[in-house]
């Protein structure tokens, strides 16, 4: 019966995030087009080819798995299962797809960026403290604690975060308006980059000593090396 309501979940949170289709992707000139590897037989349209579309089957429009909880044995707590036009190839051109997010007891979803989609989160099961910051030179939290059934919105390119803060696990879907949102994890970008960015530039934004910087360089090169 769970899994039934997380799925259910799933559907409201698509149904939600079509209004903001508008926003980002280019509107559609077609019914679809499913995206496609065989480029001798296909149109390349917005950065994926096109099948031809007597071609397309219920397949190129079907994913199975959201039931299914993710693995959230890491340092962060969390993991984000994706269901973008890479595993849908029917998103192509659609401007819409969708996230489960499951967080262990204080797991976090890290401070991260969506550059091309607003997002739209419910809560399916559990407490999530959730969040985001404005822009410059403002850069103001807006921020609220949701429970079962809580609606959040973060907007297109902004820095937010959710965070459980509970000794029980939360579940979470959500709707983004890009068949391919993009994810910045910002302390991934900036600690974690390849080829590293130089000391002089972050020990100047940040306005701390080499040593601090080096330290937390070395948290993202362990995990990657």
């Amino acid at each position: 019966m769970q899994g039934v309501q997380l799925l259910l979940s799933a559907f409201v949170i698509l149904a939600l995030a079509t209004s903001f289709v508008s926003a980002t992707d280019p509107g559609s000139l077609q019914d679809f087009c499913v995206a496609a590897n065989d480029t001798k037989s296909a149109l390349f349209v917005n950065g994926k080819f096109c099948k031809d579309p007597k071609l397309a089957s219920a397949n190129d429009f079907f994913f199975t798995g959201l039931d299914k909880p993710g693995n959230t044995t890491n340092r962060v707590g969390s993991n984000v299962t994706t269901v973008n036009v890479n595993q849908i190839p029917g998103l192509n051109t659609l401007g819409i797809s969708l996230v489960r997010i499951d967080y262990a007891p204080y797991g976090l979803n890290a401070p991260h960026t969506h550059p091309r989609a607003t997002e739209i989160l419910v809560v399916a099961e559990g407490t999530l403290h959730v969040g985001f910051v404005t822009s410059n030179p403002e850069n103001r939290l807006i921020t609220k604690v949701l429970n079962k059934g809580d609606v959040f919105v973060f907007p297109v390119g902004l820095i937010h975060f959710q965070f459980n803060p509970k000794h029980d696990n939360a579940v979470a879907f959500a709707g983004l308006s890009s068949q391919n949102p993009g994810v910045i994890t910002i302390a991934n970008a900036v600690f974690g980059s390849d080829p590293r960015i130089s000391p002089d530039v972050l020990t100047k934004a940040f306005q701390v000593d080499k040593n601090v910087i080096d330290y937390l360089e070395k948290q993202f090169w362990d995990d990657n090396n």
